[in-house]
């Protein structure tokens, strides 16, 4: 999971907020478990990609999934709001 986090932080950076939701996809269809790191730059690349419902979408995964949010991902959150012009989602 470590690598693939490596993977989807560089498309965020990149700008390239679909190859990290593939690379996302790929995590789960290799049966392996997202941790909150890996939502944390999924939902940053939406963000930076203009993907505000997308990187909603997300957020609500991470509480289903059991995991716990943190500061980062609710911060990546808000900032998808806030370029996706949602202020008052945020």
């Amino acid at each position: 999971v470590i690598t693939y986090n490596a993977a989807i932080s560089a498309c965020e950076k990149g700008g390239q907020w679909e190859r990290a939701l593939k690379l996302l996809d790929e995590v789960r269809s290799r049966g392996l478990e997202p941790d909150v790191i890996t939502y944390n730059a999924a939902i940053s690349a939406c963000a930076k990609g203009g993907q505000w419902v997308r990187a909603l979408e997300l957020l609500d995964e991470v509480g289903s999934r059991g995991l716990e949010p943190n500061v980062i991902t609710y911060s990546a959150a808000i900032s998808a709001c806030e370029k996706g012009g949602q202020w008052e989602r945020a």
